[in-house]
């Protein structure tokens, strides 16, 4: 699969294409059948299949003050994405001059003059173009001035809808679970491990202090289970996110202690995937209270990953 940033940046010589277009944060379960469509169409066309994506988020142009919570980086958007049968994803750097610019300009300069677009494939609420005067009756019209046909479907799969907004609610909850359902595969963040306070250690738990990549979402504060994966390994864990209310601080953290590891992960770029949420937060009594119900935490994680 190849990747570019900018249309300009396009392969030489990139043959005519079936083109997905979206934001695809998260890539759940609609924007993946979406994506397939896109490829069993290119593959019936003889054509390439590129999905078109954006970054940053439109919404940190249009509206910076309301942009949601990431569901993944770009970095993993790509490789999901890759991992659905794509021949190429082409990133377009959202800037204020491409929110600006009208829809039969994006259609000519980005569909017809660099993807070669034979087909294209969008959510049945896409918009485009300045103030999103675009919609899919308006791109299903250029399509047939410039020779393309458009397929506009529902975010849906085995006849269920789904949405990144949907993802980030359950996330708010606590919902890892249901987020899973959602996304057809466990919800991770990515981040670098860094310092922590050092509590766990004495503890007898050594934590891995995870300091997510910004703007990402995080579940809800509580305890729960996962997997922490690094390079092409994964360990499992058990993962607090939130304050520590026994030590009185109050600076919210997401720490990891690594199951079955005995490494240095300082300065590690990991991904930490969340399978069941444990409990909620607490304040406990004492120090001998915490030790105990971490021990029955890693316990629980234990069976619950199906390793006991």
């Amino acid at each position: 699969m190849e990747t570019w940033r900018g249309i300009d940046a396009t392969p030489e010589g990139w043959p005519d294409s079936v083109v997905a277009i979206g934001v695809f944060d998260g890539v759940h379960r609609g924007h993946a059948a979406l994506v397939r469509s896109a490829v069993k169409a290119a593959a019936e066309a003889g054509a390439r299949c590129v999905v078109v994506t954006f970054d940053p988020h439109p919404t940190a142009v249009v509206a910076p003050h309301a942009v949601p919570p990431q569901l993944s980086s770009l970095e993993r958007r790509i490789e999901l994405l890759g991992a659905l049968g794509v021949d190429g994803v082409c990133v377009l750097p959202f800037t204020k001059e491409l929110s600006k610019l009208r829809p039969e300009y994006f259609v000519r300069h980005v569909l017809v003059g660099g993807l070669h677009a034979v087909e294209v494939v969008v959510g049945e609420n896409f918009r485009f173009g300045h103030k999103a005067a675009g919609d899919v009756g308006l791109l299903a019209e250029l399509g047939g001035e410039h020779g393309f046909r458009v397929q506009a479907q529902a975010l849906t799969a085995d006849d269920a809808a789904f949405s990144s907004t949907r993802v980030r609610s359950l996330l708010a909850e606590g919902d890892v679970a249901r987020a899973a359902e959602v996304l057809g595969r466990d919800f991770g963040i990515e981040g670098t491990v860094v310092h922590g306070a050092g509590r766990g250690e004495g503890l007898g738990f050594p934590t891995a202090n995870i300091e997510p990549i910004p703007g990402c979402a995080i579940p809800a504060d509580g305890v729960y289970t996962g997997w922490l994966h690094l390079d092409s390994h994964r360990y499992p864990a058990a993962i607090s996110v939130g304050t520590n209310p026994t030590f009185g601080d109050e600076r919210r953290s997401v720490e990891a202690f690594v199951l079955d590891y005995s490494g240095d992960l300082y300065r590690s770029e990991v991904r930490l995937d969340f399978v069941s949420r444990l409990r909620g937060q607490i304040a406990f009594d004492s120090i001998e209270a915490l030790v105990e119900q971490i021990e029955t935490d890693v316990a629980q994680t234990r069976s619950d990953l199906g390793l006991d």
